[in-house]
């Protein structure tokens, strides 16, 4: 044990009303701004691992990525166990992607708080689009570069660094109980996460759990998640022709498979770009969503000259509350490839995002009856490859989440602002279904020039550090705290 490791920590007589030790909280800061250089260059190492877990790509490099945060982990000294585990997909004997559970047992009536983030990553995309190395992590400015920069091996350091800092502080007398699960798959659908889940669900119980893969207002505005839509990807195949035929001879009176397609999916949408689909419902919130601009939104999500916005009513509200449509994929020939002839077949990937409080299943069956109902000409549709993630709501009344927006308003010096995210994050339905007792909080190290899932993705290291200071506070406010 270090020095740093053996700082005495005043007894009961001495907390304050909020459950820290006086001193403590001051130790905590400065422990963060310490731990900093050395948690951005470990973040900067878990970069350089091409852990995608998508399946076309090595595995190996997603159990590289696996054993390194093992390895943070056991250095940090506070855990009791630390395991590299896999659980099966669905019911058959394939297993999921690598994970990395942690544990370390609450005493004297603290609470447990289970830390959750991913380090898989997504594809790099075209290398031409990056303007730095998307594996090769570089610093401009006060932005740290490459994919999973942000999204979400900063979100693995977030909670490596606050250990680290609590270890430097109050060592082993640390009350509050801590389980770290890092799931190795949740760009790839999160496909073992029930049953790694019903696996280890003694060791992953918990009173409060923080989800740390989420957004912020701006980099000086934090941001505690408290709605999330849902998703629904599919692959939708529109077939109209036994094998293709020459558009010369048979076009304008034979019925190719592009058109039939083109036709059905503008089915989906109105005139004004809102999702057309009965059965597909939006979110009424109790709340108007803040102001947004569509010179911010257009500024944000990088619009064209002239490029207008779709959909209907405030913003934020069609970005966290309505249902929205996406095409992300289709298999047709390529322009350097096309010949004269009329297609057979086309095939599209569909993503929906589910409106909270609509459950996934609900919504792909409104979505299903819609392209059956609508397609032209008699054209065959098949749907398959099918991805469901029900939408989440947090209950924003309990004390955990009212003790992390006071830790964001203290480490940021800016108040806490509750806001909904487009995204989804399916697993949070698991985590609900298995614990439903514990105290969700959906929290992040991205801002709105992250660009996660995009080239040139980065992290914001001032935002990073607040991100690590909220949850040292925290951790150290819950360990005077009981877990009733």
């Amino acid at each position: 044990m270090t020095d740093s490791q053996q700082t005495p920590v005043p007894t009961a007589a001495d907390d304050t009303a909020d459950g820290s030790a006086p001193g403590v909280e001051a130790k905590v800061r400065a422990a963060v701004e310490a731990g900093l250089p050395s948690a951005v260059a470990d973040l900067s190492k878990l970069v350089r691992i091409p852990s995608v877990s998508w399946s076309a790509f090595d595995p190996e490099n997603v159990r590289r990525s696996a054993d390194a945060v093992a390895a943070l982990l056991t250095d940090t000294g506070m855990f009791d166990r630390v395991e590299v585990k896999q659980a099966p997909i669905g019911d058959g004997d394939t297993l999921g992607q690598p994970a990395v559970l942690a544990t370390r047992a609450a005493r004297n009536g603290r609470p447990t708080v289970l830390l959750y983030a991913h380090h898989d990553v997504q594809p790099e995309g075209d290398e031409a689009n990056w303007d730095t190395p998307p594996f090769g992590p570089t610093v401009r400015g006060d932005r740290l570069y490459g994919r999973g920069a942000a999204d979400d091996k900063a979100g693995v350091m977030a909670h490596v660094a606050s250990v680290r800092a609590l270890r430097d502080v109050l060592g082993d007398d640390l009350e509050v109980g801590l389980a770290v699960f890092i799931e190795g798959e949740e760009e790839f659908g999160s496909r073992s996460f029930a049953n790694f889940l019903e696996q280890n669900a003694a060791a992953l119980a918990a009173d409060v759990i923080v989800v740390a893969d989420s957004d912020n207002v701006d980099v000086n505005t934090p941001a505690l998640t408290v709605s999330l839509r849902g998703n629904v990807t599919f692959r939708l195949t529109v077939s109209t022709l036994e094998h293709a035929s020459h558009s010369g001879m048979y076009g304008g009176a034979a019925p190719d498979a592009m058109l039939a397609l083109v036709k059905l999916l503008a089915t989906l949408h109105d005139d004004d770009g809102a999702v057309a689909v009965d059965g597909l419902t939006s979110y009424d919130a109790a709340a108007e969503p803040p102001a947004f601009t569509e010179e911010q939104l257009a500024e944000d999500a990088a619009f064209l000259p002239g490029v207008t916005s779709v959909g209907r009513g405030p913003i934020l509200s069609r970005m966290w509350s309505q249902p929205t449509i996406t095409v992300t994929g289709i298999d047709a020939p390529s322009v350097a490839n096309a010949s004269n002839t009329l297609l057979p077949g086309v095939a599209v990937r569909i993503s929906s995002r589910v409106a909270p409080g609509q459950p996934a299943r609900e919504a792909y069956e409104a979505l299903e009856r819609h392209l059956r109902a609508h397609a032209p000409f008699g054209a065959h549709i098949a749907i398959d490859d099918v991805d469901l993630g029900d939408p989440f709501l947090v209950d924003t009344d309990g004390w955990a989440a009212t003790e992390a927006k006071r830790a964001m308003t203290d480490a940021w010096g800016a108040e806490a602002v509750e806001t909904g995210i487009g995204g989804s994050i399916p697993f949070i339905a698991d985590l609900v279904r298995e614990f439903p007792e514990a105290q969700i909080l959906v929290t992040g190290v991205e801002d709105p020039d992250t660009r996660a899932h995009s080239p040139n993705e980065s992290l914001h290291l001032g935002v990073f550090k607040r991100a690590v200071l909220t949850e040292a506070l925290l951790l150290a406010r819950l360990d005077g705290r009981t877990a009733s």
